[in-house]
């Protein structure tokens, strides 16, 4: 397959874009310092700046690619740019990715992330709360096949190929968590949920809230896509 990896030099994709081997990779980046590192991996770099692309523009960019994964973000801090990538940015990807003809596109989200998130409007994270729930919602509402990876606290843990997972489609509980200290997931461990979901459209659909767990990847997902 052709899979584009929009934030293709952030932490999570720099470790997804080497299991991606047999693949063909286009990790999209902003900066072309990062060009070197990005190839590191395996991946092809292709330098772009998807906050300023239209939706014309980023179809062009996507064309002839099966898969899109969003693994970019604006990294908090400032709420005007946090709209403009992680809300803005993203669904005109994902328009695009429709416009262009390509099948599947994977969002990387995170655990609780919905419409009632419950963050306060005062809390530094409500912008991003806010903007990974219209963008995921703009993803449930395309027509593309489509999976949201939600994983919970991210850490720089060695990885275990385990995982735990919390609940799956839009309907999960967000309240299921409450209360509980929740096990950190470390990133390794969410790019090789993210490359194995690639490959499986019986997972189109569904939200997959993760955190760190006992259960063999495959297996969680496989557990998942019986109750799609």
């Amino acid at each position: 397959m052709r899979i584009a990896i929009i934030g293709g030099h952030g932490k999570v994709a720099m470790l997804l874009s080497p299991l991606l081997g047999e693949h063909e990779v286009s990790a999209v980046i902003r900066n072309p310092q990062h060009a070197s590192e990005v190839e590191q991996t395996g991946a092809t770099p292709v330098v772009a700046d998807v906050q300023d692309m239209s939706t014309e523009d980023l179809a062009e960019l996507l064309g002839g690619h099966d898969v899109v994964v969003w693994s970019a973000g604006a990294g908090g801090g400032d709420p005007e740019r946090t709209y403009a990538v992680d809300r803005d940015a993203a669904t005109r990807t994902m328009d695009a990715a429709e416009q262009a003809g390509v099948g599947r596109y994977l969002m990387v989200s995170y655990l609780g992330a919905r419409r009632e998130h419950g963050v306060p409007e005062d809390n530094a994270f409500f912008a991003y709360a806010e903007a990974k729930s219209a963008a995921d919602q703009h993803l449930r509402d395309s027509g593309l096949g489509w999976t949201i990876v939600a994983p919970g606290q991210l850490s720089l843990d060695e990885p275990t190929g385990s995982i735990e997972v919390r609940g799956s489609g839009p309907g999960s509980d967000p309240a299921a968590s409450e209360g509980e200290e929740l096990a950190p997931i470390a990133r390794a461990d969410v790019a090789a949920v993210i490359a194995a979901v690639i490959g499986r459209s019986d997972l189109d659909g569904t939200m997959i809230e993760f955190i760190g767990g006992d259960t063999p990847i495959d297996r969680a997902l496989d557990e998942v896509a019986k109750g799609a």
